[in-house]
């Protein structure tokens, strides 16, 4: 493995107002010393832009001395842009998160999933390999988000990146699985060291309204009825969003290590690791604690009749009833693993959401 000094570096984060990527912005600003960040975003309508806004502003207001932020409107599908950014930032780590996620809207609305996972990954893997033109210094490190989907309805648990993973049940899942494998090809052909990360439902402060937990406890707070899938028989590898900013940085500063085969040509320096909670939780506990930390944080009433407000429904098309990371080679390269419980995490989403909502 190849260690790199993060400290004064130029680091790239696409996808940087998003969840993930502004946890991680404000992360490298609190840990890292001289480095230049662009971030680029194209700020879309997705899920309310207010959130997207409010995570940028908590950015720009806390830029530390020493450190220059640069931040990006544009769209990694818009090839130009992103050739602008590596014409004149020349970054020496990326970091891509910008995507299209969901697994539902994947099914109503393709062409988004075409456009930033396929296109949008495609253009960034293109200037990575630019980057070393008139032998230049190029990218050291290339790291994506990957996406536990990969492994489809994958009947072995806990899930492996050895699994065998041809058979997504989403187009979101497609996507993911296509980025690993562009990745593959461009760390073979042009010998640029890639990073893939399968996250496992990612929840916290500030998250994704169309995650399951934010969705119920909009519901909840109106006094609506919440669907829970599968009859409840879902679990869910559920992982805080500081312990996925935590597996990033340490990646993001140990690049597989470039050699070359007994044929003399590049083994692709390419790796895949699950940053996951290791410790699946079923989907009514998850909505039990949920609903305590909501009523501790004062967002529901004390009194609130739960039982009244659940339904037990069937599952949803492109959704999985397991999802459960091996994280063990995490553990093994990197001596990391996640482990921040879930009342802790969903305490600290209730009282953000309590602050946020009023």
């Amino acid at each position: 493995m190849e260690r790199i000094d993060l400290n004064n570096k130029t680091i790239l984060v696409t996808g940087a107002a998003g969840f993930i990527g502004s946890n991680l912005v404000k992360r490298l600003f609190r840990d890292v010393k001289g480095a230049t960040i662009i971030g680029i975003d194209n700020m879309n309508d997705y899920y309310d832009v207010a959130l997207k806004e409010f995570r940028l502003k908590e950015l720009n207001a806390s830029v530390p001395e020493g450190t220059t932020w640069k931040f990006v409107k544009g769209d990694i599908a818009d090839k130009a842009t992103i050739d602008d950014i590596f014409e004149e930032h020349r970054p020496q780590v990326v970091v891509n998160l910008a995507a299209q996620a969901g697994v539902r809207y994947s099914i109503t609305n393709p062409d988004a999933y075409i456009q930033s996972n396929l296109i949008g990954f495609y253009n960034i893997l293109e200037a990575c390999r630019h980057s070393y033109d008139g032998a230049g210094a190029g990218v050291e490190h290339l790291v994506y988000a990957s996406s536990s989907s990969v492994y489809g309805s994958n009947k072995k648990v806990p899930y492996s990146t050895d699994d065998k993973v041809d058979n997504p049940v989403s187009l979101y899942a497609a996507t993911k699985k296509s980025n690993e494998l562009m990745a593959h090809a461009y760390s073979k052909l042009y010998n640029i060291p890639s990073t893939g990360l399968r996250f496992f439902t990612v929840y916290g402060p500030a998250g994704r309204p169309d995650m399951a937990y934010f969705g119920f406890t909009d519901k909840l707070r109106k006094g609506e009825a919440i669907q829970i899938f599968n009859y409840g028989n879902c679990m869910r590898d559920f992982t805080y969003v500081d312990d996925i900013v935590e597996g990033v940085v340490r990646i993001m500063q140990g690049a597989p290590e470039k050699r070359n085969g007994e044929d003399g040509l590049p083994i692709p320096p390419y790796a895949v690791y699950n940053i996951g909670n290791n410790q699946p939780e079923n989907l009514l506990n998850f909505v039990d604690i949920l609903q305590q930390e909501l009523i501790r944080a004062k967002v529901l009433p004390e009194d609130y009749d739960f039982e009244a407000h659940k339904r037990l429904v069937p599952m949803q098309p492109g959704d999985v009833p397991t999802t459960y990371a091996d994280t063990s080679a995490l553990e093994r390269d990197y001596s990391f693993k996640p482990s921040t419980s879930l009342r802790d995490g969903l305490r600290a989403f209730a009282e953000w959401y309590k602050e946020f909502y009023g």
